[in-house]
């Protein structure tokens, strides 16, 4: 199926990777020579809008970290109750009790 106004590549319908990498080295080179020479971030960095609140979310970090492991040590925590095992009891039953029950589960 042709269209109008589309050609086709003289060597064959499918297209080389050369083709895609000279376009982007063109475009490339294009965008460096447009590109302004002046720099957009300053030459140090500045402590107060960089590093500086770095070291603060660092330094609070570490204390909460800190905090964390002093509260979720093991000794902090009281000791588990030891579980209570209860007493066996004999029960007593009347005399019959289990000739009823089948009584009453079979009719």
């Amino acid at each position: 199926m042709k269209r109008d106004g589309v050609t086709e590549s003289p060597e064959g319908k499918w297209t080389h990777p050369e083709d895609y990498l000279g376009a982007m080295a063109r475009k490339r080179t294009f965008r460096r020579t447009r590109r302004h020479d002046g720099r957009s971030e300053p030459d140090s960095p500045r402590l107060l809008l960089s590093t500086l609140p770095f070291l603060a979310l660092l330094s609070l970090l570490g204390v909460l970290a800190a905090a964390i492991m002093v509260i979720a040590f093991p000794g902090s925590q009281p000791p588990p109750k030891t579980p209570q095992i209860a007493q066996r009891q004999q029960g007593v039953a009347p005399r019959g009790w289990f000739q009823e029950a089948q009584r009453q589960f079979h009719h």
